[in-house]
């Protein structure tokens, strides 16, 4: 709507009159006369330090194994890396386990059961 009044303006008084009265700069409107730049398509970026298939698959294999089972992912890393192994950083671990749905407790815990909520019952009048 205020382009076209915008528009109307403009015819009779000029760009420039037709600014000053609306208040809009002149950049404004001659950038709302040209189509935006039609935009270069993306490529899909490849991490170049990205852990290969294999790798990313023996991560979770280590850290479910019986010896690091119940052991929090930078214990993991810190012990492997005592041992002189090194397999990803402590953040890719645990993205790793996040994607397979294992970043909750890793130790294992009793389960309680439900409380129910007692219940008052008239047994006289």
């Amino acid at each position: 709507m205020a382009d076209d009044a915008f528009t109307g303006v403009e015819d009779r008084l000029g760009v420039t009159a037709a600014c000053r009265l609306t208040e809009r700069s002149r950049a404004t409107h001659y950038r709302r006369l040209q189509p935006p730049p039609p935009r270069k398509p993306r490529l899909a970026q490849v991490q170049p330090s990205a852990l290969a298939a294999e790798e990313r698959a023996a991560v979770p294999e280590l850290m479910n194994s019986d010896v690091y089972a119940e052991l929090p992912p930078a214990q993991i890393w810190a012990r492997e890396l005592d041992a002189g192994r090194y397999h990803c950083s402590v953040s890719t671990m645990y993205r790793i386990l996040r994607e397979k749905g294992q970043t909750g407790e890793r130790r294992r815990q009793a389960t309680h059961p439900a409380k129910t909520v007692p219940e008052l019952v008239a047994t006289a009048p």
